[in-house]
């Protein structure tokens, strides 16, 4: 009995053998014709299908705004230098930095004693020069009177002289007679010439005085002037700044203090390139003297100006390049010299360009324009100017045609796209609902497409899924979903 019932229990198993290599035997045969099906077929591929946002192309005037960079510059400034040499007795108290003066207030003054001591002697030196010029004056009317009076003595004498020649000669007077009348007239006219070289020295000591006043008053002049530049004042009203200065400090002739500036005449120098300059000329090759907007970025707050372009330096400094340019501020709310500002300059209207954002434009000067069936096309357009983060660009047959207004590594001519129109898809968005419901085979149809999708990170994944189990799912995240899906 043990004999049988070890053979029964080899029989068994030996038919469960055979029947599993027989079942491994028809899977892998049927595996090995539905491999021989499928090489025979052709592969089922699906194009995939991006979605891109696109935009109608318009073609207009605009005008471009050349933007450059500058800085504030005061065309009216005064250095203040110390006028003497001395001790500082008097600061205003305005003189501080920021100080607001005034024209003609008074500054500083400097130890004023030596230079008051040097004006007095000068006066009390020009008071002399003035008494000896009327005394000379005085002696030269006495000198003139006595030439007179000492004419009027010859003139008798020389009466005298022809009665006694009148006499001699009838008889009546004598020779000796004649003789002393002679000696006596030519006394007299001696004492003529006497009287004129005292006249004369009179004359030049006049002139002397007169030369000395002169100098007197020269120097008297010199000594106020010396005494004047004690006082610091103010040339124009304005604003301090540098004040390098305290009371009691000794000051050397000359020395800087600090600077007055008008902070009302204040002009913008900005530097553009050459090319950027030939677009601003005219007709006639001149610098015409267009409006310019000046903008300080203050934390996100602009603080702007209005300016005029006046003026272009004269020449090139070395190692610059391109011009510089000169606006003057007409109201400078806010402006301090030194500051570095934002300049925009409006460039003569071009006709017939149109507006995109700067990622529309390729690096090969291409735009992506839809074609037949939502196919994408490679234009070739004239890039005329940037503008901050867009374009202006001009070509042929592109009105109203679609144009992607935003270009990624994966699109390029020959792709299908799914065109977004901006306006379209905001008037969905606002008339689509917030959250739909959705049915069993839609739903695991996206369920099966965020498990498969090894890309999405797992956190991201999970909340999705938490989110398609649901009743009510998010429209946009299904919207999405199946947008990437290509259904």
């Amino acid at each position: 009995m043990r004999f049988l019932g070890r053979a029964l229990i080899g029989l068994f198993l030996t038919a469960v053998t055979v029947g599993l290599l027989a079942t491994a035997g028809f899977t892998t045969y049927s595996a090995l014709q539905a491999r021989w099906a499928d090489e025979g077929r052709p592969a089922q591929g699906r194009e995939r299908v991006f979605a891109v946002e696109v935009a109608p192309l318009s073609f207009g005037e605009e005008t471009p705004v050349l933007t450059a960079f500058g800085e504030i510059q005061s065309r009216r400034t005064l250095e203040l230098r110390a006028p003497a040499e001395g001790t500082v007795v008097l600061l205003d108290d305005a003189f501080e930095e920021g100080g607001t003066v005034s024209q003609g207030q008074l500054l500083l003054r400097i130890d004023p004693f030596e230079a008051q001591s040097a004006r007095d002697t000068a006066a009390a030196d020009l008071r002399d020069a003035e008494n000896e010029l009327a005394e000379a004056e005085r002696a030269l009317d006495l000198a003139g009177e006595e030439v007179a009076a000492a004419r009027a003595q010859a003139d008798l004498r020389d009466n005298a002289l022809a009665r006694a020649r009148d006499l001699a000669e009838r008889g009546v007077g004598s020779a000796a007679a004649v003789e002393t009348a002679e000696l006596a007239a030519a006394t007299a006219n001696q004492a003529i010439l006497s009287q004129r070289r005292a006249l004369a020295l009179a004359e030049a000591r006049v002139d002397n005085a007169g030369t000395a006043l002169d100098r007197r008053r020269i120097a008297l002049a010199e000594a106020e002037r010396r005494l004047s530049q004690t006082e610091l004042l103010a040339a124009f009203d304005g604003v301090l700044t540098d004040v390098d200065i305290a009371a009691g400090r000794l000051v050397n002739r000359n020395e800087r203090l600090g600077s007055l500036i008008d902070p009302d005449a204040l002009d913008v120098a900005f530097r553009v390139s050459t090319a950027q300059y030939v677009r601003l000329l005219d007709e006639n090759g001149a610098l015409p003297q267009r409006p310019v907007r000046v903008v300080l970025d203050v934390f996100g707050l602009d603080v702007q100006a209005a300016a005029t372009l006046i003026r272009e330096s004269g020449s090139v400094e070395a190692g610059q390049s391109g011009r510089l340019l000169f606006a003057r501020l007409d109201r400078p709310r806010g402006l301090r010299a030194g500051d570095f500002v934002r300049v925009e300059v409006d460039e003569p209207p071009l006709p017939f360009v149109a507006r995109l954002p700067a990622a529309a434009l390729g690096s090969d000067g291409r735009i992506l324009v839809l074609g037949e069936e939502d196919v994408l096309e490679a234009v070739d357009v004239e890039l005329l100017r940037r503008q901050g983060d867009d374009v202006l660009i001009r070509g042929d047959g592109l009105v109203n045609r679609d144009v992607v207004l935003a270009r990624t590594p994966v699109l390029g001519e020959g792709i299908r796209v799914s065109p977004i129109r901006p306006g379209a898809a905001e008037a969905e968005a606002e008339d689509a609902p917030g959250t739909i419901a959705l049915d069993p085979e839609r739903r695991a149809r996206l369920i099966a497409y965020v498990e498969s999708n090894t890309f999405i990170p797992a956190d991201v994944r999970e909340r999705m899924l938490r989110q398609l189990n649901e009743d009510e799912v998010p429209a946009r995240m299904v919207t999405r979903l199946e947008e990437r899906m290509g259904s």
